[in-house]
């Protein structure tokens, strides 16, 4: 049938009762990414199909990881440059809408990773089957690059499974595993992975029947009356979780469906106009650059040999115990040491509901149990490839364990602090083998969180460091190298902000005010509720640690609220009243008047200090940089993190409010030397040439 016809990313093979069986493997990639070539001999394929009519297609991959990425990101980034996102978003559509036409029956044999695109062109097919795998994971996370889906993702998928369960999907980006796909009818049926292909076949002679009812609500949910009548409660619900100023492409998807009709064609017509109006704005632009970003710290510790079996972790506090549970969870052998068991056992039943929620069946959970081990009497630390220290912020209270820990390492074990801001060249200073010391910095709440700062300092074995990076790779985290110098990187730039939102607060400017003024901006928490929630005690410890060096000091009314023991979310008050869980944030007077400046008082000091630890070369460079903060913080991701923002709003102009603010309320606000040091530019930030002395 193909005779005459080469392909580089695609295999083509015709079995004796007419069926053929198209192999996506890309060349030179350990993934399929759909690019233009993908599609361009997908393209040629599917017109020798039309003319020869084959007894059936089913298409798969050959990768191991997976179906399909999804678009290559990279190629779309070159569209939206030179302005082709259209003609190339019409070129997919008309590719899979032909695939979708073919006069006999298609199915998509699905294996672990299928997102976006791939999701689209199994979509594409008549029927879709899936490997009955926990590696199996189905998305078209668009939303999250600052798109929606554009090759056919919203004409298809409402009119198949309803747009009730289609929209919600579209517009969190959230995976399903195979069988959650299944129980929607995003796939018709499972298969074993080592049958998946031959189960395929079986469906495509033996096409699975549709329900009428869920039929009967595919077409209900999406008839022109439907749409005007469900499309409004949608944005409703969007815009009570995210801003349509920030975040315009789940606002603009509503729309799409909302205006996409009966015929396929305006439906796709639509759709990708649609796409090639958001790839142009700085919100997508910034979201694609934090994917990239996300991908390059994913990426740090490839290739590397981390030699780590047994993590032993002392401190089963609250982030000793976390970690602990954590790294069990990813596969490793724990032991968890603390003075008494009455300070392990909470840790390890904590652990069994993480295990229970995550894991979901008895066996997987006991066997998690299983590699989590009390240790009280530190035994595991003889054996251990890793030893982390997670105790409480006191640096001679942690030179003092090092001292008990180290003279029972084997061979070469690594030994790791916790430590939020205790410079690193200060702790290791009566350490035998300093070299094998550095920090490992996890975020509250470790399962939530997925940045970890790996600190450096002046004696730190770069092959340590190496092998650091990949055991977060391993764990499923993403690590930042940071210079071991006072709060790091996240803490430095996270105390002004949430200080100052705090002094706002002890000048009577009202908590839910700031949190509102803050989340505007695009923070995903506001500072009151967050620094209740990091605990006031922390904020007061770490503040403490750092204010001589950041040149702050501690807001008034801190110390009376930790002397009455209301540390936040922990004790139930804080600057908040706290039930089940939730803040109880009180009426604002309708009479107050924000003052104009608070957004800017509570966030250029962030950016001010991200310049200072960018010129201090806290970090390598300035997308590393902001890579952490947004990871680490949560900085609103659609501006780009710190110096991106810095970037788009002009140095200039940000020197000159922080010059201003530094007149009217002290000398905190200050610009740092940064702002003028020549040296930002070998660091990735180019200033405007009036900025630079």
């Amino acid at each position: 049938m193909f005779e005459g016809l080469r392909f580089n990313h695609w295999k083509t093979s015709e079995a004796d009762d007419g069926v053929v069986t198209l192999t996506l493997d890309r060349a030179n990639s350990s993934v399929n990414a759909i690019s233009r070539a993908v599609l361009d001999e997908l393209e040629q394929i599917v017109e020798r199909l039309a003319i020869e009519k084959p007894a059936g297609v089913i298409i798969h991959s050959a990768k191991p990881s997976g179906f399909a990425v999804g678009a290559d990101v990279k190629e779309f980034i070159e569209y939206a440059k030179q302005d082709t996102v259209l003609e190339n978003i019409e070129h997919g559509q008309r590719v899979y809408e032909a695939l979708a036409r073919l006069p006999c029956p298609t199915v998509a044999a699905v294996h672990g990773t299928c997102m976006g695109g791939g999701t689209e062109l199994a979509l594409a097919c008549r029927q879709r089957i899936a490997a009955d795998d926990d590696r199996t994971r189905i998305a078209l996370p668009e939303v999250m690059l600052g798109i929606h889906p554009g090759w056919g993702g919203t004409a298809r998928l409402p009119r198949l499974i309803g747009a009730t369960e289609a929209l919600p999907l579209m517009l969190t980006g959230k995976s399903l595993s195979a069988r959650r796909a299944l129980a929607l009818g995003v796939v018709d049926r499972l298969a074993r992975p080592d049958e998946l292909l031959a189960e395929a076949k079986l469906l495509l002679r033996h096409p699975a029947a549709r329900p009428f009812t869920r039929r009967a609500m595919a077409w209900a949910s999406n008839t022109w009356l439907a749409r005007q009548i469900l499309a409004p409660m949608v944005y409703k619900q969007t815009a009570a979780k995210v801003r349509k100023e920030h975040y315009p492409a789940p606002f603009a998807m509503i729309d799409v469906w909302k205006r996409g009709g009966s015929a396929i064609q305006q439906r796709l017509k639509v759709e990708a106009r649609s796409v090639a109006k958001l790839a142009q704005t700085p919100t997508a632009q910034n979201l694609i650059r934090i994917f990239f970003l996300q991908e390059r710290l994913k990426g740090q510790g490839g290739g590397i040999e981390h030699g780590i079996k047994h993590v032993h972790v002392v401190g089963a506090g609250v982030m000793g115990r976390d970690i602990a549970a954590w790294a069990a969870f990813k596969g490793f052998e724990v032991s968890l040491q603390d003075r008494e068991m009455k300070f392990v056992q909470p840790a390890l039943d904590r652990a069994r509901a993480l295990y229970e929620k995550k894991l979901k069946t008895p066996e997987k959970v006991e066997a998690a149990m299983r590699r989590l081990r009390a240790d009280i009497e530190g035994a595991g630390v003889a054996t251990a490839d890793l030893a982390i220290e997670a105790i409480y912020e006191n640096a001679r209270a942690k030179e003092a364990l090092y001292a008990g820990i180290e003279p029972q390492f084997q061979a070469d074990e690594i030994l790791a602090s916790n430590t939020s801001s205790i410079p690193l060249d200060e702790l290791r200073k009566d350490l035998k083998a300093p070299q094998r010391f550095l920090g490992l910095h996890f975020f509250n709440p470790v399962a939530q969180m997925p940045l970890v700062e790996v600190v450096r300092h002046d004696q730190l074995d770069p092959a340590i460091e190496k092998r650091a990076l990949a055991f977060c790779k391993a764990i499923g985290k993403l690590p930042v190298a940071v210079k071991g110098t006072p709060g790091f990187l996240v803490n430095r730039i996270l105390m002004p902000y949430l200080l100052e939102a705090m002094r706002l607060y002890s000048e009577g400017v009202p908590g839910p005010v700031l949190d509102r003024e803050a989340k505007k901006f695009g923070m995903p928490m506001g500072p009151i509720e967050l620094a209740d929630t990091v605990g006031l005690d922390v904020c007061a410890s770490v503040g403490r640690e750092l204010a001589p060096f950041l040149g702050l000091e501690l807001p008034p009314g801190l110390d009376e609220k930790l002397e009455a023991g209301k540390r936040g979310k922990k004790d139930g008050q804080g600057l908040y009243v706290w039930q089940d869980g939730r803040p109880q944030k009180p009426e604002v007077d309708k009479e107050y008047v924000t003052p104009p400046d608070v957004q800017e008082r509570m966030i250029l000091p962030m950016v001010n200090e991200a310049i200072a630890c960018l010129a201090d070369g806290v970090v390598d460079d300035a997308d590393l940089l902001d890579a952490g903060v947004i990871f680490g913080t949560g900085f609103a991701p659609f501006r780009g993190g710190p110096i991106q923002y810095a970037r788009s709003e002009g140095a200039d102009k940000l020197k000159a409010r922080l010059e201003q603010l530094a007149q009217r309320y002290g000398d905190r606000f200050k610009p740092k030397n940064g702002w003028d040091l020549p040296v930002l530019a070998q660091r990735g930030f180019e200033l405007p040439a009036a900025s630079v002395n």
